[in-house]
């Protein structure tokens, strides 16, 4: 039985203030990656989903922010249903580690074009973020990068069934971040995670905690 986050209770809203968009603009991104702050993450490790425990599976991301004028909008995919794991869900692109890559910026630019077709060329990372374990058994890096239009993509059918962006002052601003509750199936505790409902597209799970860690290292001081 598959889980409907949609369904969740909604305990409580986060309403932490916006980012301003002094930091949303690329040359402070830089910054800012060059030289972090002192912050904490707010999740580091997903509750276990599953029931086999194994060792994670090394995994990157890329956080491709879009610039756009004088915005940013994050570039994220919808998972095709039929897929392992997050069927469905709302992902970054990227993937596992491959053991020709480098380094997780390699796997998360090696995995973005195989998934959306975005060619190197168009991105700059710009830093990394602290890795998360997912409960599915994934410890992913998350690539933070930004990306420069034009550019052409190119879904792969299998693992993507859509790309669509959101403007980052929308994901960047606490009052969007909701924290639910449910009980998944074949688990008799209640499990809390973050939402970002933006029009028809739900975020949630491991791609909220990410982008929660994300507003939290932009907005410390």
């Amino acid at each position: 039985m598959l889980f409907d986050p949609t369904t969740a209770d909604i305990d409580a809203v986060a309403n932490e203030p916006a980012l301003p968009a002094s930091r949303l603009a690329p040359d402070w991104l830089r910054q800012r990656f060059a030289q972090p702050a002192t912050w904490t993450p707010e999740f580091v490790v997903e509750p276990e989903l599953n029931a086999e425990r194994r060792e994670p599976v090394p995994a990157a991301v890329l956080v491709p922010m879009v610039v756009r004028h004088d915005t940013l909008n994050l570039l994220l995919t919808l998972r095709t249903a039929h897929l392992n794991d997050h069927a469905g869900q709302i992902s970054f692109p990227g993937g596992r580690v491959d053991d020709e890559d480098a380094d997780a910026i390699a796997t998360a630019l090696r995995e973005t074009e195989e998934e959306i077709g975005l060619s190197r060329r168009h991105v700059e990372v710009i830093g990394c973020l602290p890795d998360y374990q997912t409960g599915t058994g994934f410890r992913v890096t998350p690539v933070a990068a930004l990306v420069h239009p034009p550019f052409e993509l190119q879904a792969d059918s299998f693992e993507v069934a859509e790309i669509f962006e959101v403007p980052m002052a929308f994901l960047m601003d606490g009052t969007n971040h909701q924290r639910r509750s449910a009980i998944f199936p074949n688990r008799s505790s209640r499990r809390s995670f973050y939402t970002m409902p933006f029009e028809q597209y739900f975020i949630w799970g491991a791609t909220a905690a990410m982008l929660r860690n994300l507003y939290h290292f932009l907005r410390a001081d």
